[in-house]
């Protein structure tokens, strides 16, 4: 089994900067694809942004040239920079990991628990 634990939200005035980490545990191998998603009240979940293994990056419209996603292996751990932070970037954030575990073998996505990010002055 696989636990993705989540860090780094809070609440922040509108303008300001969050980072959010999401570190792995358990029996893995390698680790594919990383990615953040988020959902507000009443609104379905959305891809964020997106890493790969080799370290392509992709991001969601209303979040680019604010949001960077970064990872490092070392530590099975994905960041999420958030910088000018607006109202409307308020949501619960979760990480997901597609994740090729040891025992037992396979390759499935795993989900961290989530995060609040409150945007508001």
């Amino acid at each position: 089994q696989v636990q993705l634990v989540e860090s780094g939200g809070g609440l922040v005035q509108p303008g300001g900067s969050l980072r959010l980490s999401c570190s792995a545990s358990g029996s893995i191998f390698s680790i594919n694809a990383m990615e953040w998603f988020r959902q507000a009240p009443g609104k379905q979940r959305e891809l964020v942004a997106r890493i790969t293994s080799g370290g392509s990056t992709n991001y969601a419209d209303s979040v680019k040239g604010r949001f960077t996603i970064s990872r490092d292996n070392a530590k099975s751990t994905v960041y999420l920079q958030m910088n000018s932070l607006k109202p409307e970037d308020t949501a619960v954030y979760y990480c997901s990991m597609n994740v090729v575990t040891i025992n037992p073998w396979g390759t499935r996505d795993y989900w961290g628990q989530g995060t609040q990010v409150t945007v508001s002055s």
